[in-house]
Protein backbone atom coordinates (compact mmCIF):
# COMPACT_ATOMS: atom_id res chain seq x y z
CA UNK A 1 0.00 0.00 0.00
CA UNK A 2 2.86 1.90 1.09
CA UNK A 3 4.48 1.52 -2.60
CA UNK A 4 0.99 2.61 -4.31
CA UNK A 5 0.74 5.78 -1.92
CA UNK A 6 4.29 7.09 -3.14
CA UNK A 7 3.85 6.22 -6.61
CA UNK A 8 0.55 8.54 -6.27
CA UNK A 9 2.55 10.86 -5.00
CA UNK A 10 5.24 11.32 -7.23
CA UNK A 11 2.41 11.31 -10.08
CA UNK A 12 1.13 14.12 -8.39
CA UNK A 13 4.15 16.34 -8.01
CA UNK A 14 4.72 15.53 -11.96
CA UNK A 15 1.17 16.97 -12.59
CA UNK A 16 2.10 19.92 -10.44
CA UNK A 17 5.24 20.45 -12.27
CA UNK A 18 3.69 20.07 -15.36
CA UNK A 19 1.47 23.18 -14.59
CA UNK A 20 4.02 25.56 -13.88
CA UNK A 21 5.46 24.13 -16.79
CA UNK A 22 2.46 25.06 -18.76
CA UNK A 23 1.59 28.44 -16.57
CA UNK A 24 5.35 29.19 -17.83
CA UNK A 25 4.95 28.54 -21.62
CA UNK A 26 1.62 30.62 -21.43
CA UNK A 27 3.52 33.38 -19.57
CA UNK A 28 6.18 33.32 -22.37
CA UNK A 29 3.75 32.85 -25.63
CA UNK A 30 1.62 36.10 -24.20
CA UNK A 31 5.36 37.84 -23.85
CA UNK A 32 6.03 37.29 -27.53
CA UNK A 33 2.76 37.70 -28.88
CA UNK A 34 2.77 41.33 -27.41
CA UNK A 35 6.23 41.35 -28.68
CA UNK A 36 5.19 40.61 -31.99
CA UNK A 37 2.17 43.02 -32.06
CA UNK A 38 4.42 45.93 -31.05
CA UNK A 39 7.07 45.18 -34.01
CA UNK A 40 4.36 44.89 -36.39
CA UNK A 41 2.88 48.32 -35.31
CA UNK A 42 6.72 49.76 -35.52
CA UNK A 43 6.49 48.49 -39.20
CA UNK A 44 3.28 49.51 -40.16
CA UNK A 45 4.39 53.10 -38.74
CA UNK A 46 7.74 52.80 -40.77
CA UNK A 47 6.02 52.10 -44.05
CA UNK A 48 3.54 54.96 -43.32
CA UNK A 49 5.61 57.74 -42.18
CA UNK A 50 6.78 58.72 -45.76
CA UNK A 51 3.10 58.68 -47.03
CA UNK A 52 1.88 60.94 -43.88
CA UNK A 53 5.00 63.49 -44.72
CA UNK A 54 3.93 63.42 -48.16
CA UNK A 55 0.30 64.04 -47.73
CA UNK A 56 0.84 66.89 -44.52
CA UNK A 57 2.73 68.90 -48.13
CA UNK A 58 0.13 68.15 -50.00
CA UNK A 59 -2.82 69.37 -47.64
CA UNK A 60 -0.31 72.17 -47.24
CA UNK A 61 0.08 73.14 -51.17
CA UNK A 62 -3.72 72.53 -51.76
CA UNK A 63 -4.81 74.72 -48.77
CA UNK A 64 -2.02 77.49 -49.81
CA UNK A 65 -3.64 77.39 -53.17
CA UNK A 66 -7.16 77.36 -52.20
CA UNK A 67 -6.92 80.60 -50.02
CA UNK A 68 -5.18 81.89 -53.16
CA UNK A 69 -8.16 81.14 -55.59
CA UNK A 70 -11.22 80.89 -53.49
CA UNK A 71 -13.42 80.60 -56.71
CA UNK A 72 -12.05 77.12 -57.54
CA UNK A 73 -13.53 75.65 -54.32
CA UNK A 74 -12.27 71.85 -55.47
CA UNK A 75 -8.83 72.34 -54.08
CA UNK A 76 -10.05 73.39 -50.50
CA UNK A 77 -12.33 70.44 -50.89
CA UNK A 78 -9.13 68.02 -52.06
CA UNK A 79 -7.91 69.32 -48.28
CA UNK A 80 -10.47 69.01 -46.83
CA UNK A 81 -10.50 64.96 -48.05
CA UNK A 82 -7.11 64.75 -47.02
CA UNK A 83 -7.72 65.74 -43.47
CA UNK A 84 -9.84 62.91 -43.28
CA UNK A 85 -7.17 60.41 -45.20
CA UNK A 86 -4.39 61.90 -42.66
CA UNK A 87 -7.23 61.21 -39.71
CA UNK A 88 -7.19 57.61 -40.82
CA UNK A 89 -3.61 57.76 -40.78
CA UNK A 90 -3.73 58.67 -37.01
CA UNK A 91 -2.55 62.59 -37.88
CA UNK A 92 -5.08 65.24 -36.62
CA UNK A 93 -5.29 68.85 -38.17
CA UNK A 94 -5.29 71.77 -35.96
CA UNK A 95 -4.99 75.22 -36.44
CA UNK A 96 -4.28 78.72 -34.68
CA UNK A 97 -6.91 80.35 -33.29
CA UNK A 98 -7.12 84.04 -33.20
CA UNK A 99 -6.81 85.20 -29.49
CA UNK A 100 -5.13 82.23 -28.21
CA UNK A 101 -2.43 82.23 -26.32
CA UNK A 102 1.18 81.19 -27.76
CA UNK A 103 2.31 77.72 -27.02
CA UNK A 104 5.73 76.67 -28.14
CA UNK A 105 4.83 73.03 -28.77
CA UNK A 106 1.67 74.14 -30.71
CA UNK A 107 2.51 77.24 -32.85
CA UNK A 108 5.40 78.37 -35.06
CA UNK A 109 5.39 82.25 -34.91
CA UNK A 110 6.17 83.86 -38.79
CA UNK A 111 5.89 87.46 -38.01
CA UNK A 112 4.47 89.90 -35.13
CA UNK A 113 1.31 92.52 -35.21
CA UNK A 114 2.54 95.03 -33.04
CA UNK A 115 -0.67 95.54 -30.80
CA UNK A 116 -1.06 98.58 -28.22
CA UNK A 117 -3.24 96.95 -26.22
CA UNK A 118 -1.34 94.56 -23.45
CA UNK A 119 -3.86 92.01 -23.09
CA UNK A 120 -3.44 90.91 -27.08
CA UNK A 121 0.56 90.19 -26.24
CA UNK A 122 1.73 86.92 -27.63
CA UNK A 123 -1.83 85.68 -28.85
CA UNK A 124 -2.64 84.87 -32.08
CA UNK A 125 -3.23 87.65 -34.69
CA UNK A 126 -3.34 85.45 -38.00
CA UNK A 127 -3.49 81.72 -38.52
CA UNK A 128 -0.90 81.32 -41.49
CA UNK A 129 -1.36 77.24 -42.05
CA UNK A 130 -2.53 74.58 -40.00
CA UNK A 131 -0.35 72.18 -37.58
CA UNK A 132 -0.45 68.62 -37.30
CA UNK A 133 -0.65 66.08 -34.05
CA UNK A 134 0.42 62.21 -34.31
CA UNK A 135 -1.83 60.13 -31.88
CA UNK A 136 -0.07 57.41 -31.68
CA UNK A 137 3.11 58.99 -30.54
CA UNK A 138 1.28 61.64 -29.03
CA UNK A 139 2.89 64.71 -29.95
CA UNK A 140 2.46 67.52 -32.42
CA UNK A 141 4.15 66.79 -35.58
CA UNK A 142 4.44 70.03 -36.85
CA UNK A 143 3.10 72.96 -35.12
CA UNK A 144 0.45 75.89 -36.68
CA UNK A 145 2.14 78.57 -38.13
CA UNK A 146 0.41 81.99 -37.23
CA UNK A 147 1.12 85.75 -36.47
CA UNK A 148 1.61 86.72 -33.06
CA UNK A 149 0.50 90.07 -31.33
CA UNK A 150 3.23 91.66 -29.85
CA UNK A 151 3.24 94.68 -27.03
CA UNK A 152 4.51 98.14 -27.51
CA UNK A 153 3.25 101.76 -26.54
CA UNK A 154 3.73 102.90 -29.88
CA UNK A 155 1.99 99.41 -31.39
CA UNK A 156 -0.84 100.87 -33.44
CA UNK A 157 1.62 103.40 -35.06
CA UNK A 158 4.04 100.48 -36.30
CA UNK A 159 1.67 98.37 -38.33
CA UNK A 160 3.93 98.77 -41.20
CA UNK A 161 6.06 96.67 -39.58
CA UNK A 162 3.47 93.69 -39.33
CA UNK A 163 5.72 91.79 -41.61
CA UNK A 164 8.94 91.08 -39.55
CA UNK A 165 10.99 87.80 -39.74
CA UNK A 166 9.88 84.84 -38.01
CA UNK A 167 13.20 85.38 -35.56
CA UNK A 168 11.81 88.35 -34.33
CA UNK A 169 8.77 86.71 -34.00
CA UNK A 170 10.16 83.62 -32.36
CA UNK A 171 11.54 85.89 -29.73
CA UNK A 172 8.56 88.22 -28.81
CA UNK A 173 6.18 85.44 -28.34
CA UNK A 174 8.58 83.24 -25.75
CA UNK A 175 8.65 86.66 -23.69
CA UNK A 176 6.06 86.07 -21.34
Amino acid sequence: MNELADRLEAVERQLAEFHLRAAHRETVIDRLHEDNQRLKQGEHRVVLEPVIADLVRLYEHLALQAQRTPEESMLGDFAIELTGILDRCGVETFHAVPGEPYQSERHKPLGIVPTSNRQLHNTVAEAVSAGFYDREIRRVRRPAQARFHQYSAAGAGAAGAGAAGAGAAGAGAADG
